[in-house]
């Protein structure tokens, strides 16, 4: 095998091209430390090393790292490693060993995600968020479904006059075109139809 070409992605690291083919991303010091150059050979144990060893370590470790700081779901964690260029099975590999220890959980994430936002957003607008961070759709129905059961649904009338009030809204003042723009707002927080019409009608003015 043939390194045929070295390019740097940054300040400390190097994409590696075999043969002419993407190989890896090294950190300097390990091109270093591995001898590597371009249109040097790189012999055959040394490549499973660094496939087999190296980078399945990194990617754990940068997982682990990445959980340090906050939540992520499970695409969450699998995009950033995508984005250091770690090839489909090494990601695999890293989030199964974080997922075995319990340190991601779909499922958990969306339930505190619930907890901490439930009470400020639209239940449309954190299904649409959830399902971008990744969450299956059986997970979010199942948590709003436990909520409901346990009678600690949100009253999203409420919320949605919170809003109103915060942008000075008086319906018995306010313009045609000033209701549209505040009822496109609360379209874009992801409340009904039903719930909007409502809430521009009440008189808030008075609680």
């Amino acid at each position: 095998m043939i390194v045929t070409r070295i390019e740097e992605v940054n300040q400390k690291k190097i994409r590696v091209f075999i043969d002419h083919e993407f190989a890896f991303v090294l950190y300097k010091g390990e091109l270093r430390k591995y001898h590597i150059l371009e249109g040097s050979t790189l012999e055959e144990k040394l490549y499973r090393e660094i496939l087999q060893e190296v980078l399945p370590k990194r990617a754990k470790l940068r997982c682990l790292n990445l959980l340090k700081a906050r939540p992520y779901t499970e695409k969450q964690l699998k995009d950033k490693l995508r984005e250091g260029e770690y090839g489909q099975a090494l990601i695999e590999e890293a989030v199964a060993y974080v997922k075995s220890y319990g340190y991601i959980d779909d499922r958990k994430y969306a339930s505190d995600y619930l907890s901490s936002y439930g009470q400020y957003r639209s239940r449309r607008r954190i299904e649409q968020e959830l399902l971008t961070k990744g969450v299956a759709k059986e997970i979010i129905r199942e948590i709003f479904d436990r909520m409901e059961e346990a009678g600690e649904e949100t009253d999203e009338l409420a919320m949605a006059v919170k809003l109103l009030e915060k942008k000075n809204y008086h319906p018995d003042t306010a313009s045609f075109k000033e209701k549209q723009k505040l009822s496109a707002f609360l379209y874009r927080k992801g409340f009904t139809s039903e719930t909007i019409r409502t809430a521009l009608s009440l008189d808030i003015t008075s609680n």
